[in-house]
């Protein structure tokens, strides 16, 4: 996963994304389907005025993007009330951005958009709309996956400005679905013992991890492939942040889970250190959602102390567990 918001060229993102939507379509028939006198499809192409987040949501319906369903695909678990919302009115947009947001303080958002948090809080709530670029500020502040939400609307592939990280992106991913030991193996790369080494050792990277050394050598070649990591002075080297998001696809979000889930049941039947422990109870339909926030609280708390921690000493896993039976 990634906790830290990229940084995208946004006005002209805003201008490729109008463009990819439009298709070949005439610019001045879309502007008057769309209920404009004037060929505003050319000034938002332009980047001379921009779409509030309710007309580009009209915009996609036009010209057959379901806008309903892009987000529902976005949403790793869209909320129920998405299902009969009417995406194209100002209070959906502000409602789904502001499901997005989640915990996330408001000046934490607004820090990450650079934009004003008086600005941010009035977007949220729906007191005033944001246009386009804006727009894609608060996705990628809310959710940190920009790309993934364009992606529910064009074919990012086509979007110049951001193709090579999309492309970037999708091979990390494929590279942590299809072998998730790649992400163990990134994370012995950064810490500070291996750095001291005078040059790679597959072994070494091996006991740390508690893998066989072919392990740790398929994912080596599975990350150059990839272009995460480049052997610089006879050791490797993160070339990108070492952080992958896997939030785009539940299904193999899920099998990693799965994987990570039994590396745990693997080291406890071994006996290994770590914290292991459960409970099973009965509780009210109210603290159960409390202790939902409360686990969430306490994994985002975690990620924030990891971005934090310095110098790298140890490779770690945190499998965090909570659910109702039946």
């Amino acid at each position: 996963m990634c906790n830290t918001a990229r940084v995208y060229d946004i006005d002209l993102l805003a201008t490729e994304l109008v463009r990819a939507l439009r298709g070949d379509r005439s610019q001045a028939q879309l502007s008057r389907r769309l209920g404009f006198r004037s060929n505003v499809l050319y000034t938002w192409e332009a980047g001379r005025r921009w779409p509030t987040a309710a007309e580009l949501m009209r915009l996609a319906n036009r010209v057959r993007v379901d806008p309903r369903a892009a987000w529902t695909r976005f949403h790793r678990a869209p909320p129920p009330w998405l299902a009969e919302a009417d995406v194209e009115r100002p209070a959906t947009v502000a409602r789904l951005l502001d499901d997005l947001r989640g915990a996330v303080p408001i000046a934490e958002v607004a820090r990450r958009a650079g934009r004003s948090r008086f600005a941010v809080a009035r977007w949220l709530a729906g007191d005033a709309e944001p246009r386009l670029p804006d727009l894609l500020r608060l996705i990628e502040a809310t959710s940190l996956r920009l790309l993934d939400w364009l992606a529910c609307f064009v074919d990012v592939a086509a979007l110049p400005s951001v193709a090579a990280e999309w492309r970037r992106l999708e091979a990390e991913r494929r590279a942590a679905y299809e072998l998730p030991w790649t992400q163990g193996v990134l994370r012995a790369l950064e810490l500070e013992a291996y750095a001291a080494l005078a040059e790679h050792d597959d072994a070494w990277v091996a006991a740390r991890l508690g893998l066989d050394a072919p392990w740790v050598r398929e994912a080596i070649g599975t990350l150059e492939a990839a272009g995460q990591i480049a052997r610089v002075d006879g050791r490797y080297a993160l070339v990108r942040s070492g952080t992958t998001d896997t939030r785009g696809d539940p299904a193999a979000g899920r099998r990693l889970k799965r994987h990570w889930a039994n590396v745990g049941v693997d080291r406890l039947e071994a006996g290994a250190e770590g914290l292991f422990s459960y409970n099973v109870f009965t509780v009210s339909e109210a603290d159960l959602e409390r202790l939902r926030e409360l686990h969430r609280a306490y994994f985002r708390e975690l990620r924030a102390i990891v971005a934090q921690s310095s110098p790298a000493e140890a490779v770690v896993v945190a499998n965090v567990q909570l659910f109702a039976l039946g």
